[in-house]
């Protein structure tokens, strides 16, 4: 059976099995922990959350009741000793503030929850869960969990011309090689091991160029058991790098680097698949929470690809730029944020970089602006605020780059003599340099200013959600006259394109995908300005690729970055695989950036564009309370995926047939609702679960149903005959409806 249709016939079953059983918690955090039993919670009133397992279509929840106990004991007689909030009427099922005794400090705190459905029926109470806390509970932080390590066994042990063993692990990883040495042989044989990232020929590549790791191990083996291979330290490990601000991994972990192969030159023993193994360290991480299948195999493998990629880069439990540095940058934590939110339903990595690079930003303007983004993608898809409230101040003060703004039009300088001199800000556009499609730098230049409306637009949705009220007016009105006079000085009417910058005739790419991605462009050029970036290619470099692909979507190109994200070109993900790496890379090539490593969040991007456009599963209200679902497969015949949201999972499937019909399967969490947008089809019927549907139709073609319920709905049109819709049905898709 085909991929995608064994990932929804198995969603499909589950969901029957469920579909009339009770009102059941499920998916249970505390203080956004969905691993609550990894870290201690710091805070003396932690918030519950839970999802649901079972439910009816449409259930949803009326009323609550939880319970704390210092014990399991105290659920036996249902008198717990900590506090019972009894039945509570609300539908709240995210972030109930615990308002009970004094918790212990320094210990194991258990609690469970019960819900009443929509028609009043009491729920069976839920599995106990339980949490530590602090040996001092001083108020609210961002939480972070231990590292973990994984034992990786080889996939293939090969002996190469040499005469040497080579063991390939699959796939790279952060973490060392642990020999298996048999139990009678006697302590002290030499060993000499390669270890590398890459290959040449069939041997690991000892200068495999850039900063793609390679190191030679000498030693010999001092226990008879298990021994760890020691790799040489390098100040990525022990010195915290370039002018110290490398993550290091705590101290336990020793030197680890990123490693696939290990190439045997010397062994005491005979090395096979059960006597030498890879010790991965990652943060915490669901591998399973989030898949995506579909009739095109390369966008599939781009897929797996990049969500891999996530895990692997993990390894420092902070968002870092790469192995070359290890650092923290606010572009690439953005980048790994979305990544990480659509791969698993884990929010504190992404929480805990955003605070940190809060104390300690970088240099480039444009990345202290992703600081506001971070912020506002925190709030979105959790729905929490509390570390909105702690970082409100900050982003006011140094990350909205307000006290750039000039007084005329309100427009932000960040470069050249008119700069306040105190700002220290350096325009970067993209990176490497060869990567930004030409741009001109001036004063005031468009890359700067759309990131400033969008941050302004933010942060009034921002404020509103704090109850700011005066703030989020004064943000609006900023926002509104700040677009208005972006377009007014840098759009070209004549050309249909945004200029660099105040004074340029030049138009880059990065000058047009920006306002085009942040919604910035009045929607009568929409069209022109698209044609634009359109015609630009992949003139940007793996971070721009971010906001090329968003502006497309947004622009309803869905072919045209479905194909960016397929293709096989030097610029494109492909290459990456082809390269021969299985974590993306800091750049598209190394002839882009000599110095490149081969282990890059921020060339990940693929698998936040997939969930989020692709399958279209976007929050419209803070924490999902409402869902968008608005899939954009262009000529793609089908596609299947689950996504992770704070609420549970959220399912996509998509049918289409050439020119006659099309056809969404959809599964939305109890306790919120979808927006559920399709592609429009002129005189085509409506139909969900079978009845036909009232939809609207929104500007730029598309069917709207609101408020679509919990459960599992199909949603379905077919045009009426001789009606052009557009739609295609390719032939390996007949071939496999048809059963060939």
């Amino acid at each position: 059976m085909r991929g995608w249709m064994k990932l929804w016939v198995c969603g499909m079953a589950a969901s029957v099995a469920v579909g009339a059983m009770a009102l059941t918690p499920d998916a249970m955090m505390c203080e956004l922990l969905a691993k609550p039993g990894l870290v201690a919670v710091t805070d003396p009133t932690p918030e519950f959350s839970w999802g649901f397992k079972d439910a009816r279509p449409g259930d949803f929840q009326s009323a609550y009741q939880i319970q704390v106990a210092s014990g399991t004991t105290f659920f036996k007689t249902d008198q717990p000793d900590l506090w019972d909030s009894g039945k509570v009427a609300s539908s709240q099922s995210l972030y109930i503030t615990y308002a009970g005794k004094a918790l212990p400090t320094d210990a194991e705190v258990c609690w469970r929850v019960r819900v009443w459905d929509s028609r009043g029926k009491e729920g069976p109470w839920s599995h106990t869960y339980s949490f530590k806390t602090a040996p001092v509970l001083n108020g609210d932080s961002a939480l972070q969990y231990p590292l973990a390590q994984e034992r990786v066994r080889p996939v293939r042990v090969t002996t190469n011309a040499q005469g040497r063993v080579l063991v390939d692990f699959g796939r790279a990883a952060f973490g060392w090689v642990e020999l298996v040495p048999p139990r009678d042989m006697p302590r002290g044989g030499p060993f000499t091991l390669h270890l590398g990232e890459k290959l040449k020929g069939d041997g690991v590549d000892a200068k495999p160029g850039g900063t793609i790791r390679y190191a030679k191990v000498n030693g010999a083996l001092t226990s008879p058991n298990v021994y760890r291979v020691p790799l040489i330290a390098d100040k990525r490990n022990t010195s915290g790098g370039k002018e110290g601000a490398a993550i290091l991994l705590p101290p336990e972990f020793g030197v680890v680097m990123p490693f696939r192969y290990v190439e045997i030159e010397e062994c005491p023993y005979t090395v096979t698949a059960d006597t030498i193994r890879q010790i991965a360290v990652f943060y915490p991480f669901d591998m399973e929470a989030a898949r995506f299948v579909s009739s095109d195999d390369v966008l599939d493998r781009v897929f797996d690809f990049c969500k891999y990629s996530i895990k692997a880069t993990s390894f420092t439990g902070v968002y870092i730029d790469g192995d070359r540095e290890r650092i923290p940058y606010e572009a690439d934590a953005y980048i790994n944020q979305l990544c990480h939110y659509c791969t698993d339903r884990e929010f504190t990595m992404a929480r805990y970089s955003h605070e940190y690079l809060m104390a300690h930003p970088t240099w480039p303007t444009e990345w202290k602006q992703h600081s506001v983004m971070m912020a506002w993608a925190d709030w979105m898809y959790t729905g929490n605020t509390e570390s909105l409230e702690r970082m409100y101040d900050g982003l006011k003060a140094k990350k909205t780059l307000e006290f750039c703004a000039r007084e005329s039009d309100g427009l932000l300088v960040t470069g050249g003599p008119s700069a306040p001199m105190e700002s220290g800000l350096r325009d970067i556009t993209d990176w490497p340099v060869g990567e930004r499609d030409g741009f001109v730098f001036k004063p005031v230049n468009a890359v700067v200013n759309a990131f400033y409306c969008l941050n302004l637009r933010q942060m009034a949705e921002m404020a509103a959600a704090l109850d700011k009220t005066a703030d989020a007016e004064a943000y609006r009105a900023k926002y509104e006259r700040t677009v208005k006079a972006f377009n007014a000085l840098f759009f070209n009417a004549e050309r249909g394109c945004y200029v660099d910058g105040e004074g340029a005739t030049h138009a880059s790419l990065h000058a047009n995908m920006l306002p085009l991605a942040f919604g910035l462009v009045p929607e009568a050029e929409r069209g022109r300005v698209a044609r634009f970036v359109v015609s630009r290619g992949m003139a940007c470099s793996v971070y721009g690729a971010q906001y090329l692909l968003e502006a497309l979507f947004e622009a309803d190109q869905d072919d045209t970055a479905i194909h960016l994200m397929t293709r096989d070109e030097p610029r494109s993900w492909v290459n990456m695989m082809k390269a021969g790496s299985t974590i993306t890379l800091e750049a598209w090539d190394i002839m882009y950036k000599p110095n490149l490593d081969w282990n890059h969040a921020w060339g990940a991007v693929p698998v936040n564009i997939i969930p989020r456009y692709v399958m279209g599963v976007r929050p419209l209200e803070a924490g999902f309370g409402k869902i968008l679902i608005r899939p954009q497969v262009g000529s793609l015949e089908a596609i299947e995926g689950y996504v992770p949201t704070v609420r549970g999972t959220v399912r996509v499937g998509v049918r289409q047939k050439p020119g006659t019909q099309y056809s969404v399967t959809l599964e939305v969490p109890v306790n919120t609702t979808a927006r559920v947008e399709l592609p429009w089809c002129e005189g085509a019927t409506l139909r969900m679960n079978g009845k036909k549907v009232k939809a609207a139709q929104v500007e730029g073609g598309r069917f709207v149903v609101d408020d679509v319920a919990s459960g599992q709905h199909t949603l379905e049109w077919r045009c009426k005959e001789n009606t052009a819709c557009g739609l295609s049905f390719g032939k390996r898709l007949r071939r496999i409806f048809r059963g060939g």
